[in-house]
């Protein structure tokens, strides 16, 4: 597997990906799949996005297609310019636990490093226990739980917020 930088050019490719991301893995994500089939335009603004100057956005590839994605979002206001978000982790099913998802946030750790930020923050479902675990593999570390952060229709699921410094 391979990982790189994604760009306007793979709008089609990140829109698929994100599509079967929404239906695998609803829980996951605060966009529904409904809400993103809805969006007006998506490719286009999927490539302005994409060809973002405060964002990154990787893709991890198996034979040339895309199998995961993971977006760092730089924070813009200059007292939080030295923090970075971690959004929109996927990894297709058939390519979990094969190494790529470590493969693709090492690569969003580099980048970020490049960005000059000292710090990375996420925020994950906190009964997704392999995206912790992974989060955890990579030194992100658990700085505390926000109950009820996402209101289903038929209940509330809780968050667990991970932060990883980097070294400078």
């Amino acid at each position: 597997m391979q990982t790189r930088e994604l760009n306007g050019q793979d709008a089609e490719a990140y829109y698929e990906l994100r599509l079967e991301a929404l239906l695998t893995n609803p829980d996951s994500f605060i966009t529904t799949y409904e809400q993103e089939k809805q969006r007006p335009n998506p490719l286009k603004t999927i490539a302005e996005r994409l060809d973002s100057n405060i964002s990154r956005t990787f893709g991890l590839f198996s034979k040339e297609k895309l199998c995961g994605i993971v977006t760092l979002m730089k924070q813009t206001h200059p007292k939080f310019s030295h923090k970075g978000d971690v959004l929109a982790m996927y990894i297709s099913p058939s390519s979990r636990r094969k190494g790529g998802a470590v493969q693709l946030l090492d690569e969003l750790i580099r980048s970020a490093r490049a960005f000059g930020l000292e710090q990375l923050r996420l925020s994950v479902v906190t009964e997704n226990t392999p995206a912790k675990q992974l989060y955890q593999k990579v030194g992100f570390q658990s700085y505390g739980i926000e109950r009820k952060a996402i209101k289903l229709p038929e209940r509330y699921l809780d968050e667990d917020h991970m932060v990883l410094f980097l070294e400078t």
